[in-house]
């Protein structure tokens, strides 16, 4: 056994490794996860294990958005202070610059986006390696993620159902409406041409899975200009066939002066719902202030007065502690209109951005927020 001064040497060690600065310059609270498999897409692995993980945790698979990594968006959607408060681990696949130059996950590519192969076939790797390690419960394993990291939760929703107990896509995209670049940039201005039949035939076609299906948290902005907001109807097109649940929500309500639907199964439990923040742009609605506060505002990570980090771990049950902070459903009718500065920015390489001079002021703008090098 070492002495007791080579285990504060080593604990310290350990200590600075957690919580070092980032690449991008946020706060890096996580550690890198090795030898996971065959890792057909060359995805880095990124997890977060609390102090205290109880035995038999569940797990969040987290998906950043284009430009960001994923140290960047933990610190700043927060998912990591909760992971510790309520007992869960993190896993956070990471993009790299060798797959797209801007740090997107591929979810517009077919080779990435199929059961078994490529960028899904990684993330899989990655989660059966981390829960096998840590004795994680795989009946508890949900899947969240930003822009192309919302459109990549939805292709492991499709791709793995099994897998999932549920997801959460935040100004993502549905699954297969693109496998080219010029039909991502369709899909993201909403103009796909797929009939929602298609689109729910996609997911059908996506693996044999009869069923448990994983249930759906649908977030998106009323002002977003990267990411239409007819892509959220379309996603959610897609698992109300696959839950025959019927195009009317059971109810409407207001959530801290948003709009929230809920589709319902029988014995009234919640398999699908969806968040419309008034007023806000392209990004993670945050609320970093208060008792009930998470993360930190920047680019894309936009602090508009409601967490939908807690909101989401909140629908998933993994929020134990009291009432987590969230308000309750209040019957106001107008939602608050929130204004946010924020920076549009594409969910897929900028290569294919024939903006040049648009593009470098963007990316100025990154830089000075710290989401670019």
């Amino acid at each position: 056994m070492g002495s007791l001064s080579d285990t504060i040497t080593r604990l310290a060690a350990f200590r600075a490794r957690r919580f070092s600065p980032s690449l991008d310059g946020n706060l890096d609270r996580l550690s890198d996860l090795s030898d996971f498999g065959s890792n057909p897409g060359a995805l880095r692995a990124r997890i977060y294990i609390p102090q205290a993980l109880p035995d038999g945790a569940p797990l969040v698979v987290v998906l950043h958005g284009c430009t960001q990594t994923a140290a960047g968006y933990d610190h700043g959607s927060g998912w990591s202070q909760l992971a510790e408060r309520e007992g869960f681990a993190l896993l956070f696949p990471e993009q790299q610059c060798a797959n797209n130059a801007n740090l997107c996950f591929n979810w517009f590519l077919p080779g990435d986006i199929r059961r078994n192969a490529g960028e899904a076939l990684s993330i899989r790797q990655m989660i059966d390696t981390l829960a096998a390690a840590q004795g994680l419960d795989r009946r508890r394993i949900f899947v969240t993620g930003l822009s192309a990291g919302g459109a990549m939760a939805s292709v492991m929703l499709a791709t793995y159902p099994e897998i999932f107990a549920g997801g959460a896509i935040i100004a993502g995209l549905p699954f297969g409406g693109a496998t080219t670049i010029p039909e991502a940039f369709e899909n993201m201005r909403g103009h796909d041409g797929h009939s929602e039949q298609r689109l729910q035939g996609l997911v059908r076609g996506a693996s044999t899975h009869k069923g448990p299906w994983p249930t759906v948290s649908v977030w998106h902005g009323s002002a977003d200009k990267t990411v239409d907001s007819s892509n959220a109807a379309a996603v959610i097109g897609q698992w109300r066939d696959i839950h025959e649940l019927p195009k009317t929500p059971a109810r409407t309500e207001s959530i801290e002066g948003h709009t929230r639907r809920v589709w319902c199964a029988a014995n009234g439990k919640v398999l699908i719902e969806e968040y419309i923040i008034a007023g806000m742009g392209h990004g993670t609605p945050l609320k970093t202030t208060g008792d009930d506060g998470l993360g930190s505002g920047g680019a894309f990570m936009l602090d508009v007065g409601i967490s939908s980090t807690l909101h989401i771990a909140r629908f998933w049950g993994l929020v134990k502690s009291g009432d987590g902070g969230i308000a309750r459903a209040k019957t106001v009718a107008k939602p608050r209109l929130v204004r946010a500065q924020q920076l549009d920015h594409e969910a897929i390489s900028p290569a294919s951005n024939s903006n040049t001079g648009v593009r470098t002021i963007i990316e100025d703008a990154l830089r000075k927020a710290g989401l670019m090098r």
